[in-house]
């Protein structure tokens, strides 16, 4: 519903505010993917970044592939655990160790009376008159399932008995256990109703599952625009969750302790200074390339220029496995980077470089595969910063291509196997790794790596699909064609390696 730019703003402004403290975020690929992002530039500036993804829905059964769980309402109790943590000066460590803990310890699940509004656009009128929708996410989408209007109470034994199923055992929550209960307004629900909500859901827990209620907050905590339904949220709690969870808090709309005491209207939140070694200066293009300058701009060039003559079989493999645009996003990417390389990457500085093509590409691509990217460059150029030669080696190049590998299947959750991008990059880092160990020439290692990312990339014809679109396409379709992120990965890697060894035998 925001923009990736805006919605990667929004995440840095989070992070270098509450740098000390943890951001905790649902289990979406675009938050998944923002946060990411957001984190590895942090840490390529200096600051210490732990975070905690919050999958608390209970609506659906175990999915396939690396979705997950998505994040609803149990998050704002994970945030307040977390907050609290930190406001005792725990250690960050620790006060993930809590955040996760408390995120292992919530289930969620949402009704809608009405479809929300995005803004430009027409209301869906997919929820016809007298229906609800039962395990919906916070986006808009729609639910597990669409049902006839039924009386509150109904619906909340229902709700309660889907998020407390040990057919799912989503939440270690078991008779005798002490709760806690948070009724979340989705935007246009009023507080009154929200009230008879919770009056239904107290005893329910009570009679019905055994449970002693030792907590209720009722109120819009996290809401869908201006949706009308509810979320219910139950967290197993113990005494260390009770503390937190009553730590005295400046957030607004918390609700009052028993003090009475109320926040401020207003809080102001300093930003630190950036750590950034660049922020006092704009880079530009070396007047004089170094050798090792015009190899890089050289395998830059090539890489970016093979992508460009792919786009139309990058975006005819992407029709038959997802929507068709791989070809059309790379290719926006890599014109940029053929741009930008002749004004503004310091050639000569194999990390900014890097960092540079992390930002052209951000600036222009968009989508899964931007972000993506944008991730692979900014972990690539963190670890060659920690590089303190003047020569970045082969095995440099490695490492940095190992921690740009980690760092996308970190936050993508894709490993091998997928079929994805990381089906041509991890075979190539391992043939990479194993030729330089041995002792080969390292052009030599680059060219067999890159032979063993285009047999990746191919291999993916085999595969069935565990993330993105393509998860949703049958297996018969999936086997005639490769992954196109795949095969845009070998290719651009393929191109740099040839490019390298043509430098290297007419230097």
């Amino acid at each position: 519903m925001v923009s990736q730019r805006l919605r990667l703003s929004c995440v840095l402004m989070f992070l270098m505010q509450n740098m000390t403290k943890l951001p905790s975020y649902q289990n979406y690929t675009g938050d998944r993917l923002n946060f990411g992002l957001a984190a590895e530039q942090a840490k390529s500036e200096g600051y210490k970044v732990e975070m905690v993804i919050v999958g608390d829905d209970c609506a659906l059964p175990p999915p396939r592939g690396i979705a997950g769980r998505r994040g609803l309402a149990g998050t704002v109790l994970v945030h307040k655990v977390a907050g609290a943590a930190a406001a005792c000066g725990l250690p960050l460590a620790d006060v993930a160790a809590e955040a996760k803990r408390a995120s292992e310890m919530v289930g969620t699940m949402g009704v809608a009376l009405s479809v929300c509004t995005l803004p430009g656009q027409v209301t869906s009128d997919r929820l016809g008159p007298e229906k609800m929708e039962l395990g919906l996410g916070i986006h808009g989408e729609p639910g597990a399932a669409v049902a006839d209007l039924q009386p509150v109470d109904v619906v909340v034994s229902h709700v309660l008995k889907e998020i407390l199923s040990p057919e799912t055992n989503y939440v270690p929550i078991t008779r005798g256990s002490r709760v806690v209960l948070l009724i979340n307004g989705l935007g246009a629900t009023p507080l009154m109703e929200l009230m008879i909500i919770a009056g239904k859901a107290v005893p329910g827990l009570q009679l019905e599952h055994g449970l002693a209620v030792d907590r209720v907050y009722t109120g819009s905590f996290m809401t869908s625009l201006d949706m009308a339904g509810f979320s219910i949220s139950v967290m197993k709690a113990d005494q260390a969750i009770l503390d937190r969870l009553d730590a005295p808090t400046k957030a607004p709309n918390w609700p009052v302790g028993a003090e009475g005491n109320r926040p401020p209207a207003k809080i102001p939140v300093p930003l630190p200074p950036s750590h950034s070694i660049q922020s006092d200066k704009t880079l530009s293009r070396p007047e004089k390339l170094s050798p090792q300058g015009h190899i890089l701009e050289g395998a830059i060039e090539a890489a970016a220029t093979e992508v460009v003559n792919l786009r139309d079989n990058l975006n005819e493999w992407d029709s038959k496995v997802g929507d068709g645009d791989c070809g059309s996003t790379m290719f926006r990417g890599a014109v940029a980077i053929l741009e930008d390389v002749k004004k503004y990457y310091p050639l000569n500085d194999p990390a900014e470089t890097i960092n540079e093509i992390g930002s052209s590409i951000g600036r222009v691509m968009g989508g899964t595969s931007g972000i993506l990217y944008s991730i692979f460059c900014k972990a690539a150029y963190a670890k060659l910063k920690e590089n303190a030669e003047s020569v970045v080696t082969a095995l440099h190049w490695a490492d940095a291509l190992e921690a740009a590998i980690t760092a996308v299947s970190k936050y993508g959750g894709a490993s091998a196997g997928y079929r994805t991008l990381l089906d041509a990059l991890i075979p190539a880092l391992s043939a990479l790794k194993e030729r330089l160990n041995a002792g080969d020439d390292p052009v030599d290692a680059f060219i067999i790596s890159a032979e063993a990312a285009s047999a990746g990339a191919e291999s993916t014809k085999h595969m069935q699909a565990q993330a993105g679109r393509s998860t949703y396409v049958p297996g018969d379709i999936l086997a005639s064609v490769p992954d196109p992120g795949a095969m845009a990965a070998a290719v651009w890697y393929r191109a740099a390696a040839l490019a390298v060894k043509e430098k290297y035998n007419t230097a």
